[in-house]
């Protein structure tokens, strides 16, 4: 993890988005959504290895939600930033955003999260504020529970926009993000599959209950001291970075928008 880059927040916040984190320095992998049948691979083959569909039209309430107001261009920053910010609880949305190509960045972080690093040119947030913070006693490393304090910004927006008006933002604005996931490099993908399968990557996070160790990594950065913890996503293993309260109010937030998404709830933990 790096010294509080931060990115999750945005994305809860920004249209899925729920999220926010700290980035690692890495490339994306490639991963295509719809399955291509491989020489000798029937077609029926294909269709069974791919995964679930999820309709934009099918999203719960999405009908009686949307707006019938014409979209931005895909680079018109300020239209969306305004956007955003107009929604109810956004005020504070516009200071944390990063206004340059933000559906394309929001897009390749939610691809990546599920992935082992994430590239820092896609981040949509700014950083928080000040540096992150450790505790080593006993010669044990461990993160400093004061770090919380410097995402309080980031956790009042996501805390105060409801989710139906994010949803109803997000299947409004749909067309601009499925344009920029084709341009991601993925033409015959769906984006809204693969938020559900981002979703659910950050769902299976294991609950912390105690503070992870920690080692020194490369590039100035802290790994987790478990192999188990370290081999985790990046998403998964930026939620284990986060404060147990602020962990369980991202997860809460993506359940819900994950059921309007899906068009139903997952089963009860």
């Amino acid at each position: 993890m790096s010294e509080g880059k931060g990115w999750i927040w945005g994305i809860v916040v920004v249209a899925v988005l729920a999220l926010g984190g700290w980035l690692y320095y890495a490339h994306q992998r490639a991963l295509h959504l719809v399955s291509i049948p491989a020489p000798g691979e029937t077609a029926a083959g294909a269709i069974a290895n791919a995964p679930q569909h999820y309709s934009i039209e099918h999203v719960r309430g999405a009908p009686a939600a949307t707006s019938s107001a014409p979209l931005p261009a895909l680079n018109d920053d300020a239209a969306i930033v305004n956007a955003l910010a107009a929604l109810p609880g956004g005020e504070g949305l516009r200071a944390l955003l990063k206004p340059r190509a933000l559906i394309q960045h929001i897009v390749a972080t939610v691809n990546a999260l599920p992935d082992r690093s994430l590239g820092s040119d896609v981040l949509p947030v700014h950083h928080p504020k000040g540096a992150f913070l450790v505790n080593v006693n006993g010669g044990q490393t461990t993160i400093n529970l004061d770090n919380d304090a410097r995402y309080a910004p980031y956790m009042r927006v996501i805390e105060a926009i409801p989710t139906p008006v994010l949803v109803a933002w997000y299947v409004h604005f749909y067309p601009l993000f499925q344009q920029a996931y084709q341009q991601l490099g993925y033409p015959h993908g769906y984006f809204n599959d693969r938020l559900i399968v981002v979703i659910d990557n950050l769902l299976a996070t294991p609950d912390r209950a105690t503070l992870p160790k920690l080692v020194a990594g490369k590039n100035g950065m802290w790994d987790y001291a478990a192999p188990a913890l370290q081999s985790l996503s990046i998403g998964q293993r930026t939620m284990l970075r986060i404060g147990a309260a602020d962990s369980a109010t991202i997860k809460a937030k993506l359940r819900a928008i994950r059921a309007d998404l899906a068009g139903q709830p997952l089963p009860p933990r």
